[in-house]
């Protein structure tokens, strides 16, 4: 983590830190976030903020008009946790379904739950490594109707699995990558 503060506080801040709640620095972990924080300054990191949140929008949208239930009922910010308790699975279960489809996601509790952690009541998506891809709202529409199909049973996971997979294709996880 990082702390910013007021120079008129940094003293005391500095002293509450170091070295009673920290260890001696790690240099690799200092260059990462300076590496962070500048690419943060550049102009295209907030475009790419911006479109990480339209994609959660998108992607929430969908997600309701194919009948699944989110928790706050959508989203500000990347992260999206739905309710699977009109579905037949559990958050494990899906997380196991859908993995099985190539759709990455977490089982995550939900306000309320009554099952296990391990088991959870809901899942959590997030749109931050879509949006590195290249992926937009359109995506994001198809990756909520494929979810749906996953946990309503409208299709196999093995014919979504192909389909997402020859989808995912024109998205490499680097520019530089090739399409294989």
């Amino acid at each position: 983590g990082m702390i910013l503060c007021r120079e008129d506080y940094k003293t005391a801040v500095d002293s509450a830190v170091f070295p009673r709640t920290q260890g001696g620095p790690l240099e690799h972990v200092i260059a990462a976030k300076a590496v962070c924080l500048f690419e943060a300054m550049d102009g295209r990191f907030q475009e790419y903020g911006k479109q990480v949140v339209k994609n959660a929008k998108a992607l929430a949208q969908g997600l309701k008009e194919n009948g699944l239930d989110l928790v706050t009922g959508g989203t500000d910010n990347h992260l999206l946790l739905i309710d699977l308790r009109n579905t037949h699975y559990n958050g494990k279960e899906a997380e196991n379904l859908l993995d099985g489809a190539h759709i990455t996601v977490n089982k995550n509790m939900i306000p309320g739950d009554t099952r296990s952690p391990r088991e959870a009541s809901g899942i959590r998506l997030g749109t931050a490594a879509l949006t590195s891809r290249g992926m937009k709202e359109a995506e994001m529409r198809q990756i909520a109707t494929w979810i749906a199909d996953v946990l309503f049973n409208r299709e196999t996971n093995a014919e979504i699995g192909k389909q997402v997979l020859e989808f995912a294709r024109p998205y490499p996880f680097r520019e530089d990558e090739e399409e294989t």
